[in-house]
């Protein structure tokens, strides 16, 4: 059976403003409930991240991959075009802008749900340097830990693994690994907890491609023949060919 790519860009556009929605709202929700506390609103943001993250992965994956994040479809596409797998050119870009669409719609909808204005453009300034490598560090792992687990056979463990690295992610990078350029835009939408200024995103957006190309450097390394696995990247979706 072979998905119509309008279906896998309807995935891929509802998961991605599912997953910016649970970032949103419990960011919002965290800070209403511990308003003195920003440790604790950061653990409450990050746990509801992480296991939204391993859900999305189990509903979206069957259909488009579950890729939610441009940086995991161009490594896909990359990695996969010599093998004859994974996305085409086309399947990229329209991957690519579904997933951002869906993250800005993701953010007004998270808005809106706490009777916030829909649109809000966030002021919270994440121009560091600091900041940046935090972001190179999180997009390269994420990357190598997504092919690691599709070159090994090991896909059907992504929900909790994806889930999990990102939980970590949250606390062990100063930037609390936002590592997703579509994310990332989201987030500029919204004046909240989980908020970036919209100056702050290309900052962020260039850090996250210096991780891409940093991860496939690690993928090309570690598992020379890792594009023949393009297919299984994050899940395995029910598609036979690469023009589908």
């Amino acid at each position: 059976m072979t998905i119509a790519l309008w279906r896998r860009l309807l995935a891929e556009f509802t998961g991605t403003a599912l997953l910016v929605t649970a970032v949103v709202g419990s960011g919002i929700m965290a800070t209403t409930l511990s308003p003195d506390d920003v440790g604790l609103q950061l653990l409450e943001n990050s746990v509801a991240t992480a296991f939204a993250l391993g859900v999305l992965i189990l509903i979206f994956g069957p259909v488009s991959g579950a890729h939610l994040n441009p940086v995991v479809s161009a490594a896909d596409w990359f990695l996969g075009r010599r093998a004859g797998t994974g996305l085409t050119g086309r399947d990229l870009a329209g991957y690519s802008a579904a997933q951002t669409l869906g993250a800005i719609a993701g953010s007004v909808l998270a808005n809106l749900m706490f009777d916030l204005a829909a649109v809000d453009l966030a002021g919270r300034d994440r121009a560091a340097g600091h900041l940046w490598l935090g972001e190179v560090v999180a997009t390269a792992g994420l990357i190598l830990l997504i092919f690691a687990l599709a070159r090994s056979g090991r896909a059907p463990v992504a929900p909790a693994a994806v889930g999990a690295y990102i939980g970590a992610a949250y606390w062990f990078t100063s930037s609390t690994s936002f590592a997703n350029p579509a994310v990332t835009i989201g987030r500029a939408f919204t004046d909240t907890f989980a908020g970036i200024a919209p100056a702050s995103v290309p900052g962020f957006v260039l850090a996250q491609l210096i991780g891409l190309a940093v991860g496939i450097g690690l993928v090309a390394a570690l598992y020379p023949d890792a594009g023949r696995a393009a297919d299984q990247v994050v899940v395995p979706a029910t598609r036979t060919s690469r023009g589908s």
